[in-house]
């Protein structure tokens, strides 16, 4: 049965390791939005070679578990001499995981540049860098926020498994909590109250920029 005393009692366990959580899904997401960008234009290159490894690359994460990616980063890289913390490892997979999604998401604002833009722009006798930072992505980044606004959302969501590479996050705290009293219901109940209660209003404020972008 529910023990509101025993919730109560293990709930400041649960909430110190929630900043651990959250650092890694927002380290995460940067990564993965820093390594996206470069990808897309990658992809997008006229240069096949380039073109080719870049959506070789994006398949192969895309179409690989991120749990398998996890495990190599932090048990198979230290056979090669390099070896990472699990926050670190729990980071970068998360990152390298969700850059192939979010370069797809950048190639589509890309893409709904309008062609007079670019035209313009060459008119202008800007060079690639001058066209890119001062004319398209101004122009590509904004409308896709919402849609990056989701991923980190669902990164958060996943660092649940980065309790595989034992990173004391949410869901290992909440089964060692479970392990030592055998009250199991309650430190996972718990655990999917936190995650909701950030989730939520943060999808809201998605929804919120979503319905914002599109009135512009």
């Amino acid at each position: 049965m529910w023990d509101w005393k025993y919730a109560l009692e293990i709930l400041p366990q649960l909430l110190a390791v929630l900043p651990i959580t959250i650092a890694a899904t927002v380290a995460g997401f940067a990564v993965a939005a820093a390594v996206g960008l470069p990808l897309a234009l990658a992809r997008r290159s006229r240069h096949k070679l380039l073109s080719y490894t870049a959506v070789a690359w994006i398949e192969f994460i895309r179409s690989t578990p991120l749990l398998i990616q996890l495990l190599i980063l932090f048990y198979a890289r230290p056979l090669y001499g390099i070896t990472l913390s699990p926050f670190t490892a729990g980071v970068l997979g998360l990152g390298l995981h969700y850059s192939t999604y979010m370069s797809e998401v950048y190639r589509s604002g890309i893409e709904a540049v309008p062609r007079g833009q670019w035209e313009a722009a060459t008119a202008l006798n800007f060079n690639n860098k001058q066209k890119w930072i001062r004319v398209i992505l101004p122009q590509a980044i904004p409308p896709i926020i919402p849609v990056m606004g989701n991923y980190l959302i669902t990164m958060f969501k996943e660092t649940p498994i980065l309790s595989a590479i034992t990173l004391v996050e949410l869901l290992t705290t909440a089964k060692s909590i479970g392990a030592g009293s055998f009250k199991y219901m309650e430190a996972f109940t718990l655990l999917g109250v936190l995650f909701f209660l950030l989730s939520y209003p943060s999808s809201l404020l998605v929804g919120k920029l979503e319905r914002h972008f599109q009135t512009k």
